[in-house]
Order: structure tokens, then sequence, then C-alpha cells
């Protein structure tokens, strides 16, 4: 069996617990028992598949379906091993699948793009500034030159200050504008390329940023244009730069007596709490109020492990949590109405 460097697996440790570089990461495969090595960088999805799929292979014991710590420490340190488990989701096993792997170097890469082309739209911002920079300065300095060689006489001075004048009635607002996406691109600078945003009450992904505009991804990859003066006068919510964040699901029951709630609650709880690695083990079910007499309106709040940059990931931790509660209220014989809640789809 072909055996994997130690930096491979470093590689790609580093991969998902940095946020710094400007490539996807790459990895190294040992070949014919270390004589040859191949780098390969990964530039597509495809490839990052197919880079899971070949480290799983070389990884894993032969005819075995899972990777355990004992496989990863013959490439490193007990201290990155834990590392690995806690960032790639392991499920009930405690062990890493194939798929799971997968899931995780696809992130990883798709991380790694994101941070490249946000890099990439800083650069051309930058440049454009520059430009815009370097052409004042060009003004400033001709109008200058003719005040200290005496060229500017006093009737040219006011043709330059008239002319100034009406530039500054004609492209006012522009000028403003151009200010304003400026400070709101390089000062305040509430998102990156990648970053998933609320923007009013609408869900976008940033997909290039410029001086003067931002252009986002709606969920059906519709385009969206925004000039950066106006999104600088929003409310921008940050998925990205969110920390874990919570969640509710809606729920009407028929009457029960109260030791049969404090069972549906115990149940919840133990679902909860036999998932770490989707939800936080703190939550909360709550009466909200009786309706129609012989109804009980209630709520569960709890904490996902992650934020909502991945809607597709919620939406399936989402969905799992929903199932799980319908088979409680069919194994406790309970009459249930879930309320509607919006689904993003993505």
């Amino acid at each position: 069996m072909k055996q994997v460097s130690a930096s491979t697996m470093e590689v790609l440790v580093d991969a998902l617990s940095s946020s710094a570089g400007l490539s996807t990461f790459s990895y190294t495969l040992d070949r014919d028992r270390g004589l040859k090595q191949k780098e390969m960088q990964i530039v597509n999805e495809i490839q990052a598949i197919a880079a899971a799929s070949h480290i799983f292979t070389n990884v894993a014991q032969r005819d075995y379906e899972y990777i355990e710590e004992d496989d990863l420490r013959r490439f490193m340190i007990n201290e990155d091993v834990e590392l690995v488990f806690r960032l790639i989701d392991v499920g009930e096993t405690g062990k890493i699948d194939k798929r799971a792997l997968t899931d995780w170097v696809v992130k990883v890469y798709n991380g790694r793009k994101a941070l490249d082309h946000a890099l990439t739209d800083t650069k051309a911002a930058v440049k454009q500034l520059n430009e815009i920079v370097t052409g004042i300065l060009i003004v400033i300095i001709i109008v200058v030159w003719l005040i200290l060689m005496e060229v500017a006489t006093t009737k040219v001075l006011v043709f330059i200050s008239s002319q100034l004048v009406l530039a500054a009635f004609i492209f006012g607002n522009t000028c403003k504008n151009i200010f304003e996406a400026i400070v709101f691109v390089f000062v305040i600078h509430p998102f990156d390329v990648g970053d998933r945003c609320l923007v009013d009450g609408v869900p976008l992904r940033v997909e290039e940023m410029n001086i003067l505009t931002t252009v986002f991804l709606k969920l059906n990859n519709e385009r969206v244009y925004y000039p950066n003066s106006v999104l600088s006068t929003k409310t921008i919510s940050n998925y990205y730069r969110s920390s874990d964040m919570g969640d509710t699901v809606d729920f009407s029951i028929d009457l029960i007596p109260v030791d049969r709630i404090n069972l549906l609650k115990a149940k919840i709880k133990s679902y909860l709490e036999s998932n770490p690695q989707y939800w936080h083990p703190d939550h909360n079910v709550v009466v909200i109020e009786i309706e129609n007499v012989n109804k009980l309106k209630m709520a569960l709040y709890f904490n996902h492990t992650m934020n909502f940059q991945e809607f597709r990931e919620i939406n399936k931790r989402r969905s799992e949590l929903v199932i799980e509660l319908m088979r409680i209220f069919e194994e406790l014989n309970i009459v249930y109405n879930l309320l509607p809640h919006d689904v993003s789809v993505a």
C-alpha cells in the first residue's frame, strides 16, 4: 500500500486551522516508497474530492471504511490528531469516514478559494484607489508648478478657481459617493469575498468587491449589484464573522399532562446532548401560550455548532432535528403541528 508523508496530513491540518495564504492548499504524496514525490495543487472541487479519496485510501487500513486515531498517529503528533478529529464531522462512530473527509477537504478548498478571491479584489480596489489619488496629486502639482513658475497670474487663478467650482457643482455628488465608498471598503469593511450576509432581509453571498460597487449572489445565483455608497447606509449582518448561531423550531401540540411535557423535554435534551458535533447542549423548550383552549404553542430554542455561512448544511441539520422531533411526538403519542418556517435553499 502506498504511504502518505507526514507533510501531507500536516498541510491538511494547517489548511483548515489557518486562514493565511493566497492559494488553495496543496498536498504531496510519497511514491515508490519515498523515492519520488509529486506535488499537486487543488484548483477545483473535483480535484478536491479526488484528493480526499486518494488520502483516505492511503491512510485508512486496507479494507477499512474509517480512519481511526491510530492511523493518523503514523503521520502526526497526538495534538494534531486531536485537532483533526475536532474539525472533521466524525459522527457517532468517533471515526473519520470517506464522506466526512471529502466534505472537509472540499470545505477547505472553498475557504481558500474565497480567500484568494478576497485578496485579488482587495488588490484591485487598492489599485483603483491609487489611480484616483494619483490623478488628484497630478492636478495639485500642476497648479503648484504654475504658481511657483509665476505662470499663473491672478486671471489664470480666477479662471482655474471658477472651473473647480463648476466641476464641484457637476461632480460633487459623484465625489461624495466615491469618498463614502472608499470609507466603506477600507475603513468599515463589513465583509470579504465569500462571506454570506443579510442585506435588507435578503441572504446574499459576496461575489466581488470594487471601489464603487459590490456584487452579490442570491441563493439562486442571481447577481445583485449594490453601490458601496448605498451599502454604507444599510445595516448588514455578516454570517461568516458570527460565532455559533442559535435557531428556533416552533410547534403546537394538544394539551397533555405536565409529566408528559417533562418527558418530551427530557427526550429532546437527550437527542441534542447525544449529537455534540451538531448542537450545543444548552437549549430551552418553552410553552408560549395556550391556543383555542385545547392546544399548547411551544418553541425549541437551540444552538448550532456553526454559523449560518453554509445554508445547505444548516438546512440539513435542522431537517434532521425536525424529523427527530416528529419521531419523539409519535413515540409519546402526542398530536402535533409544526408551524411554518422560512427555509433557504442554497
